[in-house]
């Protein structure tokens, strides 16, 4: 049985140079392919009100850059990101639970091309220590497997003999390396 309990308090920002987002999906049925976003900002907040965690990644950060084209196909093409009407990736939970043993549960919403779906993130947090330059920091990496489709993320080709090109499930991962305001 796990113990729920608080190791934040007060309000911490996301590290951008020792934080990660990153997504990974399923091609051709034998490989897995990631790419991770460059721009990005994350925010905990931790009060009598609870604990929100909430972020954004601008899709034109991407870190896919060749060919051209591919790239210019997942970033605006209307069957993936549509970055051009829809600029960011945003994710939000009201809900953390913290557990004594060091793991996180993270209930919220992810909106992708304006769409919002539920969406539940698992992982492991780590407590706050104290920096060299006299700050306080604290990491939290969160894991969740989510279905393209409900975002309508829809592009697909099938292969010569059966299945898909690329896989309708995709991992996202969080790194945050969170640094607590003053």
């Amino acid at each position: 049985m796990t113990v729920a309990t608080q190791p934040y308090i007060g309000t911490f920002v996301a590290d951008s140079v020792h934080s990660s987002f990153l997504f990974t999906v399923t091609h051709m049925k034998i490989a897995r392919f990631s790419a991770t976003f460059h721009d990005f900002d994350g925010r905990l907040v931790a009060d009598e009100q609870g604990t929100r965690l909430e972020g954004a990644a601008r899709v034109e950060s991407i870190s896919i850059t060749k060919p051209p084209e591919f790239r210019e196909t997942v970033v605006n093409g209307a069957q993936f990101f549509d970055a051009q009407n829809y600029p960011e990736i945003t994710v939000r939970s009201d809900d953390l639970q913290f557990n004594a043993d060091g793991t996180v549960v993270a209930r919220g919403e992810l909106t992708i091309k304006d769409v919002s779906k539920p969406v539940t993130a698992t992982g492991t947090y780590q407590p706050l220590v104290e920096d060299p330059f006299g700050g306080v920091r604290g990491g939290i990496e969160l894991g969740a497997t989510v279905d393209r489709r409900d975002w309508n993320l829809n592009w697909q080709a099938p292969l010569p003999k059966g299945g898909n090109v690329l896989g309708w499930d995709v991992e996202l991962t969080v790194h945050l390396e969170l640094v607590k305001e003053s």
